[in-house]
């Protein structure tokens, strides 16, 4: 789709967002102010449950490895490819069902999605342990059901939140997402050496039916277009708990407003650099990470015999624990900084008077839709400082596997790697979705094709690398390449991110103000806030006016 016809469709979206109760068939209300705070965290709350699928089915199979490997009589690298598959169409299939959530809507897409995973879930429990044929397919089919689940509540949470309560909402979404990896390898260790490894699977299928069941009770469809749809199964809970006192039909309403389909394609959203910089970011934390946990149960098998698999299974929560506790905090640590640079821009344009005629230029009513607001500031401070202790981390984490040091210290250092990668995962996927409004789910599964993509290359090398120079060795040259790609990212992202957005049509003109900036054609080239030691706050702002001269410094 070309960039005027997603600005039409954008249009057309926000036309049938603010549609007039008493003049159309049906009230589409806006869900970010229509909806009261109770129930957005409802919504919230059940899509991190959704959300919390996907990467638990992932982390549930790994501690079962070497057993499998073991019932199949095949090697460890050859099961380790049926996670290497998993991972490949995690990357690949939410850049179909995220895109079609945009469309069709979010509850009928997460509905199929889990459908999917539970159908696919009792194929392998039953599956032959001698077709290992069998096995990789039926974890192809598994991975298209878990892997849409995130982007798609991405979506949920760009319908339902605005910019300064988005952090908070996306930090307890990511509270599924990273108990998942938190409690998978708990659950999958014990079960696999309690009740055997197919208990994995039935386990599983009985915890997705049960979520199915809960979305099918009460989530409600939150994209605009779809709100009142006809097919009151597909989009109507059971339960319609959320948004009662606020979403009024009319009696007479008998039709639904027609909108002329037009596909989003996400990969265009590759092209553009202030989209493509955050999620090299958010892909190298997801490798690094990934890397620790896709290895670790193989890794403390031999370096740490004493373990059993149940055991193994709890060496998961340091990474998974510090990543579900850091997740909360974070959130409100992003809403906390989009509020400081939001005050800042605030007194600069204020102590300029140009307040009141930039809002109106740009015909909104918060300053943090202004295209000079510093959002790539806001959401991405000091995470430079935390790469290089993410990449120090990993360094340390594979000379202490190798060298066999005391296992609380390489269980301290999961824990680092934890925590940091989480924060730059969340803080990068936040801005994604504040760069592109309206595609919620599509940037969602970008950031997700992305990073699922290079885990897919680093489950595959990772093995030979170790057997052939050491586990110390390989977490070296992973800490590097993490420093030397992630480093110039953040570089470009923090000092020209905002140039790269400002690619816009011009501003509009107003009348209402004469000889003011707004009669005029201006182009926003910098916007640079620092505080110092000297005064309490030095800021500058810089407009180009025209064709006029950029102002003495």
């Amino acid at each position: 789709m070309s960039e005027k016809q997603l600005h039409q469709q954008d249009a057309v979206d926000r036309q049938l967002s603010s549609c007039d109760p008493t003049t159309s068939a049906h009230a589409l209300l806006d869900l970010k102010t229509a909806l009261s705070k109770r129930e957005k965290w409802f919504v919230v709350s059940l899509i991190a449950l959704t959300a919390f699928l996907g990467p638990f089915t992932t982390n549930l199979y790994l501690p079962a490895i070497p057993v499998i490997s073991r019932n199949f009589h095949k090697s460890i690298e050859l099961i380790n490819l049926t996670v290497t598959v998993y991972v490949i169409f995690q990357a690949i299939t939410p850049m179909f069902f995220g895109p079609m959530s945009d469309y069709m809507g979010r509850r009928p897409v997460a509905l199929i999605c889990l459908l999917i995973l539970a159908l696919s879930s009792i194929g392998l429990a039953l599956v032959p342990t001698s077709d290992y044929w069998l096995l990789m397919v039926l974890r192809c089919i598994q991975s298209t059901g878990a892997s849409s689940t995130i982007a798609i509540g991405a979506g949920v949470i760009s319908d339902i939140s605005t910019a300064v309560e988005r952090g908070g909402f996306y930090g307890v979404f990511s509270l599924g997402t990273m108990t998942g990896p938190t409690l998978g390898p708990v659950i999958g260790g014990a079960l696999a050496q309690g009740l055997g490894w197919r208990s994995i699977f039935w386990f599983l299928c009985i915890a997705v039916s049960l979520c199915l069941l809960v979305l099918l009770l009460f989530l409600p469809e939150t994209l605009p277009r779809r709100q009142h749809s006809h097919s009151k199964v597909v989009y109507t809970p059971i339960i319609p708990i959320v948004g009662r006192k606020t979403i009024i039909l009319p009696p007479h309403a008998t039709s639904t407003p027609t909108v002329k389909f037009q596909s989003r394609n996400p990969f265009p959203l590759f092209l553009k650099c202030n989209i493509l910089f955050p999620l090299v970011l958010n892909a190298m934390s997801y490798a690094v990470y990934f890397a620790v946990v896709a290895s670790l149960a193989s890794l403390f098998e031999v370096a740490y015999p004493f373990l059993d698999g149940t055991r193994i299974g709890l060496c998961y929560l340091a990474i998974g624990g510090t990543m579900t506790l850091g997740t909360s905090f974070v959130g409100k640590y992003l809403d906390l900084r989009y509020k400081q640079e939001e005050k800042r821009l605030c007194e600069i344009l204020t102590t300029a008077g140009d307040l009141e005629n930039r809002l109106l230029v740009e015909g909104v009513s918060d300053i943090g839709k202004l295209p000079e607001f510093p959002i790539e500031r806001a959401r991405l401070k000091y995470l430079a400082e935390m790469v290089v202790i993410l990449s120090g981390a990993a360094m340390g984490y594979g000379w202490c596997i190798e060298r066999r040091v005391h296992l609380a210290v390489p269980l301290i250092l999961q824990s680092i790697i934890g925590s940091i990668s989480m924060t730059v995962m969340n803080a990068t996927t936040t801005l994604l979705i504040d760069l592109a409004p309206g595609q919620g789910s599509a940037v969602s599964a970008c950031t997700n094709f992305f990073r699922s993509t290079l885990c897919a290359i680093i489950i595959s090398v990772i093995q030979p690398m170790i057997d052939g120079i050491g586990v110390g060795l390989t977490f070296v040259i992973l800490g590097v390449l993490t420093l030397v790609v992630s480093l110039p990212c953040f570089y470009f992202e923090i000092n020209s991110g905002y140039k790269w957005r400002a690619g816009r049509p011009p501003l509009k003109s107003s009348t209402a103000i004469p000889n003011s900036p707004a009669n005029r054609q201006a182009e926003i080239i910098d916007v640079d806030i620092e505080k110092s030691e000297s005064t309490p706050a030095t800021s500058k702002l810089s407009l180009y006016v025209g064709k006029s001269e950029p102002p003495a410094q």
